[in-house]
């Protein structure tokens, strides 16, 4: 027989942007009612009865009207994308819904923008809790009250203020692909994101948020949460050493049931591999939580939705971020493993392919890095979990040889040793390290893009530009030995030391110095008359007056600015190449080709 389980909520947001305060405000909220039923303390996870959640929203909500369904909500306790990140399952999220957290004060940040990203690519519904309205100037905080009750107590003044930036976040989250609009407006919640007011410090518009988010999981959600009378699914948090236990996993149930002595299937770092579980352990509940000398008690089994400490044999090895089956006698383990394998095998990428070595710290993260990087069209040759080592530095340098832009390591969140550090640049590695992932990819992008400017810049500087001048009449200032004489530049750029030829393809000479009213400069570009020198023509016999020259550049320059270059040259330069080429075509059809 089954049942309805609680939904899972995760909480996201830039940092510092009020996400631990906030959700220690809805717990310390609902504590507060625990003559209700209270909440109870999970392994990184708390979780909030229905009544416990009604009875914080009774003053919001007058009598309920509607018949609710939903158990209650499971907050994922341990904020942050990374946690996020962690929780896959089958190709999208374990978590059920989102809160996004967001500074009324500063908008949507980088971390939120990375946040976004990850909801998207999971498809998780989420909320967005736009927190710290008590900072705006002017606000006279209500404690505790529901935001319509807080909100019309303030100067109209005021209350513009915060409709301004709400219309701020709605335009920030339009321009990343949602529709959005303050919760009290919105009409359809299944096309529209909801964005809730709160207050972290004050309590204002938490029992709204509280609110929104059970009537969403009752409305959207009543099928994803049906559970099964079935073994556990559900995903690894986090691996902790536990005195006297040793390795330790500390996991989210999402569907079944979880009893000591199942075996539970999970990505170790060798592979897919088994755990029996020996015990499971809850902590006790908040009121007995005084005493830490006993944290924990034992139960047999646990039920969706929940989170719990798993004590088992091997757990050491097992990968934060791993989904969690429950192995049945008559289920094959290879199809277990085969199963897991599907969910993550994409995002643990080796090729022979030349490309960038990828390490992240979670499943999560490396999922969302190889994705981006996808997304960029850079090739990737291993992504993977863990520390940097050396085999990744090895295989860098190797790619290194073939191509310097794609030889690098992107590292997110994990260590470095300096002997590897030492290793890497030794062998002209480098090593991007980050703690914000996407602006980690886009450090290195960045990196690549400038890097390639500056060579191609620098490659460009080197060629012979053309150039079509005209030498003027009336301005030979010495015939020969230098001949030194006034000339017009029609179009490109001339510099000193470039050889001239004529109409016919013939060289005169070379420049060996442009002077303007006197002064030698170091370019004359269209439209400047100057003064050149050269050594080798006599004016009047290889040069004329009011006669049209050109520089002749050499050959493999023109095939490089006719292809790689070109968008570099202006119009009149690209005039003046033409008319280069046409000039050397006629005694060499295949010149520059």
């Amino acid at each position: 027989m089954g049942w309805i389980r609680e939904p899972i909520v995760v909480v996201l947001g830039h940092v510092d942007h009020g996400k631990t305060s906030l959700l220690d405000k809805m717990r310390g909220t609902v504590v507060a009612r625990r003559e209700a039923g209270g909440i109870t303390q999970h392994i990184g996870a708390s979780h909030f009865p229905l009544d416990a959640v009604l009875e914080t929203c009774r003053r919001l909500l007058g009598e309920v009207k509607v018949q609710l369904k939903v158990p209650g909500l499971l907050f994922i306790d341990t904020p942050g994308h990374q946690v996020f990140a962690n929780l896959r399952k089958r190709g999208g999220s374990i978590a059920d819904m989102a809160i996004l957290v967001v500074d009324v004060m500063q908008g949507v940040q980088e971390q939120t923008v990375e946040s976004i990203q990850l909801l998207r690519a999971r498809k998780t519904p989420f909320v967005v809790a736009l927190n710290k309205i008590d900072m705006i100037t002017g606000w006279k905080p209500v404690e505790g009250a529901p935001f319509k009750d807080s909100f019309n107590n303030q100067s109209p003044r005021v209350r513009e203020a915060l409709e301004t930036r709400i219309y701020s976040v709605v335009g920030q989250l339009s321009s990343l692909g949602f529709q959005s609009d303050l919760y009290t407006r919105i009409t359809n919640f299944a096309r529209t994101v909801a964005i809730v007011p709160v207050s972290a410090k004050t309590g204002e518009g938490v029992a709204d948020l509280l609110l929104v988010i059970l009537g969403l999981a009752q409305a959207y959600m009543s099928r994803q949460l049906e559970a099964e009378e079935k073994g556990a699914e559900g995903a690894i948090l986090e691996v902790v050493e536990e005195l006297g236990l040793g390795a330790t996993a500390n996991a989210v149930i999402s569907d079944g049931i979880l009893r000591v002595e199942d075996r539970v299937a999970v990505l170790g770092r060798d592979g897919p591999m088994v755990v029996r579980v020996r015990a499971l352990l809850m902590p006790k509940p908040l009121d007995e939580m005084r005493d830490p000398r006993d944290r924990f008690r034992n139960v047999e089994e646990v039920r969706a939705s929940a989170g719990v400490k798993m004590v088992g044999e091997g757990l050491d090895a097992a990968v934060p971020g791993s989904p969690l089956y429950v192995v049945s006698s008559g289920e094959r383990l290879e199809e277990v493993f085969a199963r897991l394998q599907s969910e993550v095998g994409e995002f643990v990428v080796r090729t022979d392919r030349i490309g960038v070595v990828v390490k992240a710290d979670t499943l999560g993260t490396l999922e969302a890095m190889v994705n981006y990087l996808r997304e960029k069209g850079v090739p990737i040759r291993s992504a993977d979990i863990g520390d940097v080592s050396k085999r990744d530095v090895m295989e860098s340098a190797a790619v290194k040889l073939k191509d310097e832009f794609l030889g690098v390591i992107l590292a997110f969140n994990v260590d470095v040793s300096k002997e590897l550090e030492a290793e890497a640049a030794s062998r002209g590695v480098r090593i991007f390290r980050g703690e914000v992932l996407f602006r980690l990819v886009d450090e290195y992008l960045q990196w690549v893009t400038t890097t390639r400017e500056e060579r191609a810049r620098a490659s460009f500087e080197r060629l012979v530009k053309p150039a079509k001048i005209k030498v003027l009449e009336g301005l030979v200032f010495r015939r020969s030995n230098p001949a030194i004489f006034g000339v017009e530049v029609l179009s490109g750029q001339l510099t000193p030391h470039v050889s001239l030829m004529n109409s016919s393809g013939r060289v005169v000479g070379v420049v060996t110095q442009l002077q303007n009213m006197g002064r030698p400069v170091a370019a004359a570009s269209a439209g400047e008359r100057v003064a050149i020198s050269m050594r080798e023509p006599v004016v009047g016999r290889h040069i004329k007056e009011g006669e049209t020259l050109y520089v002749s550049i050499p050959e493999g320059d023109a095939r490089l600015l006719l292809t790689t270059f070109q968008d570099r040259l202006s119009e009149d330069a690209k005039s003046a190449l033409n008319e280069i080429v046409e000039i050397k075509r006629k005694t060499n059809p295949l010149w520059a080709m």
